[in-house]
């Protein structure tokens, strides 16, 4: 199987990892993480404007630059490495990906909205009492006039402080844990009625507790088809559920290359740590964790396109990602001693991101236990 990447391909890395090593050093994230907005919006009219890389994965006909999701894990995988704080994810692969699979009418003027930097969505699709179902649903959403009312409570909607429009789960019938009655709705993050309770996240991100309270919502902001919409949700959070592994991926890449160039600096008994033949081992099963990470993460994404197996390859790879963050960022803490938890080193945020992306749309449990259901059946 062939694994390469075209030029374009990797002129695009190179652009990327061109402009994050100029603009995005651990210094100025960790001063944007730290500032009352949280992200510098700057940088986001930069991957709109300059690089173009907010229509990386779009075709053509809709703005983008016809890519798709090998162009996604290119772009995700330097974010990785950059800790970028920026909400790529829930603004681009979950909004736009709902959008560009749905034949939404409205889709190549929302679309473009997201390509120019001007539309920046936030996926409000779990619940506190879900656990990572996307079929557990309370939030209502009962027709009104030409269009529809919506209540319920979404929770840690990551990015939603900084998003223009939520994309809502709202159960439109049947009973709370129903596979079919489920629908999706674009809503402005401002309609009367939406309500934020924001907070920071573990890893210097932001999020935020979702209510909302008789929001109103034109007929226009349904995608899809009514009641059929958790198809087209699970397919987009199964791209992201593997963006999300490729930006791991970038994250463990530099862990184990920041950890080996440590251990050849720290003198411990007149030689460098690096010489000791049992940190060596370790070091070298911190990068076979790596490598098959990364090889599991390039064939879930090039089976994305693949109904039958899209989402046990997602959930194969989140596991075996998961089982590569906890061991890789343990070890590479444990090496730097303890000022691997430090605010001042980038490792400790390293190890941080690694926590939140290992339970984010699922822990390493709870995919082990959908691909055994998926694979082998109930």
């Amino acid at each position: 199987m062939d694994f390469s990447f075209t030029e374009e391909q990797s002129m695009l890395r190179d652009s990327v990892a061109g402009y994050l090593g100029r603009s995005y050093d651990f210094e100025a994230r960790r001063a944007a993480a730290e500032s009352e907005a949280g992200w510098r919006p700057q940088v986001w009219r930069a991957f709109a404007e300059d690089l173009g890389i907010l229509g990386a994965p779009f075709p053509e006909n809709l703005g983008g630059l016809g890519g798709g999701a090998v162009e996604t894990l290119i772009i995700m995988e330097e974010f990785g490495k950059a800790l970028v704080l920026e909400p790529y994810v829930g603004a681009v692969v979950i909004g736009g990906g709902l959008l560009k699979n749905s034949a939404h009418p409205r889709a190549a003027e929302l679309i473009a909205g997201i390509v120019s930097g001007d539309i920046i969505f936030a996926f409000a699709g779990p619940e506190p009492q879900g656990r990572h179902n996307l079929a557990d649903v309370r939030t209502t959403a009962v027709k009104s006039g030409d269009g529809w009312t919506l209540n319920g409570t979404k929770a840690v909607v990551t990015g939603a402080p900084w998003a223009s429009h939520l994309v809502v789960t709202a159960r439109t019938s049947g009973a709370q844990r129903d596979r079919a009655g489920i629908s999706a709705f674009i809503v402005p993050a401002k309609a009367a009625g939406v309500n934020l309770q924001e907070f920071p996240t573990v890893d210097g991100s932001r999020a935020a507790e979702v209510m909302l309270e008789d929001v109103k919502v034109a007929a226009s902001d349904l995608i899809g088809v009514e009641g059929a919409g958790l198809p087209l949700v699970e397919r987009a959070v199964d791209e992201a559920i593997v963006a999300t592994c490729a930006e791991a991926c970038g994250i463990l890449k530099r862990l184990v290359d920041d950890t080996v160039e440590y251990a050849k600096q720290r003198k411990q008994f007149g030689q460098a740590i690096g010489q000791f033949q049992a940190l060596q081992h370790r070091m070298v099963d911190m990068f076979i964790q790596l490598e098959q990470a990364v090889s599991i993460t390039y064939l879930a994404t090039i089976r994305l396109d693949d109904d039958a197996e899209r989402a046990k390859a997602a959930s194969a790879a989140k596991a075996q990602v998961g089982k590569a963050a906890k061991f890789v960022g343990q070890n590479a803490v444990q090496l730097h001693g303890g000022m691997g938890m430090t605010d001042e080193l980038p490792i400790g945020w390293y190890f941080r991101r690694l926590t939140v992306l290992e339970n984010q749309f699922g822990s390493t449990d709870h995919h082990l236990a959908r691909y055994d259901r998926l694979a082998f059946g109930e």
